[in-house]
C-alpha cells in the first residue's frame, strides 16, 4: 500500500504539470475545449508512467494496454471531431459568463479539477502497476473485467462512429440521431465509457486492496450521468419537440428496448 500511495502522489504531481501545460495551450489557442483531448491522453500518460517496464508481468499489461488503446482512440476521435469547429459551446458559454474571472476559473475549474478527476479514476491502473504481491490473477475476475471492458469499448467506439457518420450527412442537419446503438440509448458512448472503467476495476480486484478502487468507476459514472455528461449535452435540447419524443421512448444511459410512442 505504501508503494501505491507514493505512486499516487507522484502521479498527482505529473498530472498537475500536464494539465497546466494544456492550460497554456488553451490560452494560446483561445479554446478551452482542448481539455477534452487532454482527458484521454492523460490516462495514457498515467498508464505509461506507472507501468513496470523492467520484466514482463501479466496483470500490469492487462490493465495498461486497454487504457492506452481507449485513451488514444478517444483523443483522436475528439481531435478529428473538433477540427475547424472552434471552441465547444459549453466552454464558450463559460468564457462569456465568467467574465474577468475567466482566467483563474478556467485553470482551476476546467483543467486542475479535471486533473483531479483523472487521478482518482486512474487509481485501479496505479494500484495494479505498483503491486508486487505475486502471484495473483487467480479468481477469474480479471477475465470478467477484460470482457466487460471490451463490451464497453464496443459501445463507445461504435456509438461515436455512428454519430460521426450521421452528422457528416448534410441531410441530417438539425435532426436527432436515433439509429444504431442510439436507438437503444441516448448516450451509448457514455455508457460504454463507464462500462470500461467498471471492467478495469474488476481487473484491479485481483490485487490486494483492489476493492478500494471502486471509487474510480463510481466517479466516472456519476460524472457522466449527473454532472458533465448527459445533463450538459441534453440541456441544449430543452424545448425541442423531436428530442423530447426521442427521450420519452429511449433510455438515457443503459441500453434498453425503446418504448412504443
Amino acid at each position: 500500500m505504501a508503494d501505491f500511495l507514493n505512486e499516487l502522489a507522484r502521479c498527482g504531481a505529473v498530472i498537475a504539470i500536464y494539465m497546466t501545460a494544456w492550460f497554456v495551450v488553451a490560452l494560446i489557442k483561445k479554446d478551452n475545449s482542448v481539455a477534452d483531448i487532454a482527458w484521454g491522453l492523460g490516462f495514457v500518460l498515467v498508464a505509461i508512467v506507472t507501468f513496470p517496464w523492467k520484466g514482463f508481468s501479466f496483470m500490469p499489461l492487462l490493465i495498461t494496454a486497454p487504457v492506452v488503446v481507449w485513451g488514444l482512440r478517444l483523443a483522436a476521435h475528439i481531435l478529428l471531431r473538433n477540427r475547424k469547429r472552434g471552441e465547444d459551446p459549453r466552454y464558450a458559454a463559460w468564457r462569456r459568463s465568467w467574465g474577468r474571472s475567466f482566467l483563474w476559473r478556467s485553470y482551476l475549474q476546467v483543467f486542475l479539477l479535471q486533473g483531479l478527476f483523472l487521478l482518482v479514476i486512474s487509481t485501479p491502473v496505479i494500484l495494479v502497476n505498483t503491486d508486487r504481491t505475486y502471484p495473483y490473477a487467480d479468481h477469474g475476475l480479471w477475465l470478467a473485467g477484460f470482457l466487460l471492458w471490451c463490451l464497453g469499448f464496443f459501445f463507445e467506439a461504435v456509438g461515436d462512429a455512428q454519430l460521426a457518420r450521421f452528422k457528416r450527412n448534410a441531410t441530417n442537419r438539425g435532426k436527432i440521431m436515433d439509429r444504431g446503438l442510439w436507438r437503444f440509448s441516448r448516450h451509448p458512448n457514455y455508457f460504454g465509457e463507464a462500462l470500461m472503467w467498471w471492467g478495469i476495476f474488476l481487473v484491479a480486484t485481483e490485487v490486494p486492496y483492489g476493492w478500494l478502487t471502486v471509487v474510480s468507476p463510481v466517479l466516472i459514472t456519476f460524472l457522466l450521468v449527473r454532472v458533465s455528461g448527459i445533463p450538459l449535452l441534453e440541456k441544449k435540447y430543452a424545448g425541442n419537440p423531436e428530442f423530447q419524443a426521442y427521450a420519452r421512448r429511449t433510455s438515457a444511459f443503459v441500453p434498453w428496448i425503446p418504448k412504443r410512442p
